[in-house]
């Protein structure tokens, strides 16, 4: 799994309650995606042990590397 710096030492220290499977789950099958003004791609997905909350990946623009990962309150797809 690649990742930035900001990922590997803010993210996972800051939000230890994402597991990394479901960051993986997401990228792999998405319920949406959408690519940022900047091209980086966000990813979406219901993760149904959380409460069914939506959990937004957002990697850089080769779509492999995790830049960041939460829990998206605003998000509406479904």
């Amino acid at each position: 799994m690649k990742q930035t710096h900001y990922f590997s030492v803010n993210v996972l220290a800051k939000r230890p309650e994402i597991k990394i499977e479901w960051i993986m789950e997401t990228l792999e099958s998405p319920d949406a995606r959408t690519v940022q003004p900047d091209g980086r791609l966000r990813f979406w997905r219901r993760i149904p042990a959380f409460e069914n909350r939506a959990l937004r990946v957002v990697t850089l623009a080769d779509g492999e590397t995790i830049h960041n990962a939460f829990f998206d309150r605003d998000y509406k797809g479904d």
